[in-house]
């Protein structure tokens, strides 16, 4: 940890009907005043060390983080086969996804250090798939961020999208269909929606998680380029919606 950022972290309970989730809050309690708050969104094996590193990563740039549960307390798959079965629930019941994903916003926005006029959420693989369904609820947020997200649209309801959508994307990305990419384009177009995309060259699935490995041909692997480059990309991103 950098010694100027005396990192505050802990674990929240809160609930989405009656399901129990467990989420992880992380802000610097060196600044004062209220910040922006950022929802950090899990990939399908849910709420773990990376979905947390990340979080504490959001907070060290001076932001409140809280990453999301939309699976729910000790529900964290050990294996692919779990990973699959717990993703697909959820894509599978996007009212459902949207409902877990808006219990997390609300524990965000009621943390007391929290500027709930500037509020983003950004998501990985699943958790991306997640954040455009969050955008798609209505929610009155400043800005959404993907890395590496499922981006079909079943709903295809983008205008009731207020917020401002970047979508950070792996060009080589074997599971993400071309078809996919151009319906929810063609979603956000007619829609009016300020969005943008970034292809990362050589990037395949997961290119922002160093334990995916580095064999492309997997379709999943890590591209320090692109984590890099699309990190960058979120932070000016923040630059610009939390002015």
């Amino acid at each position: 940890m950098n010694s100027y950022a005396a990192l505050h972290t802990e674990t929240i309970e809160y609930k989405q009907g009656d399901t129990t989730l467990e989420g992880y809050l992380a802000y610097d309690d060196a600044v004062k005043g209220p910040r922006p708050g950022v929802l950090v969104v899990h990939d399908w094996l849910g709420c773990d060390s990376y979905a947390k590193m990340r979080a504490d990563m959001i907070a060290k740039l001076g932001y409140v983080a809280f990453a999301a549960d939309i699976y729910g307390k000790g529900v964290r798959p050990k294996n692919p086969q779990e990973a699959g079965a717990q993703a697909g629930k959820y894509k599978g019941d996007r009212p459902l996804l949207r409902a877990r994903v808006n219990a997390a916003l609300d524990v965000l926005e009621k943390q007391p250090q929290v500027d709930t006029k500037h509020v983003a959420a950004i998501g990985y693989c699943f958790g991306g798939t997640t954040v455009l369904e969050l955008a798609r609820s209505g929610a009155d947020i400043a800005g959404i961020v993907t890395f590496h997200g499922g981006l079909d649209t079943p709903t295809r309801d983008a205008k009731n999208i207020k917020c401002k959508v970047l979508l950070c994307h792996g060009a080589d990305d074997p599971y993400v269909p071309a078809a996919d990419v151009a319906a929810l384009q063609d979603e956000l177009r007619s829609a009016k929606v300020d969005w943008q995309m970034i292809y990362y060259s050589g990037a395949v699935h997961s290119f922002t998680r160093p334990d995916s490995g580095n064999d492309n041909s997997k379709g999943a692997a890590y591209n320090e380029h692109a984590d890099k480059r699309s990190w960058e990309a979120m932070k000016e991103f923040f630059a610009e919606i939390f002015r």
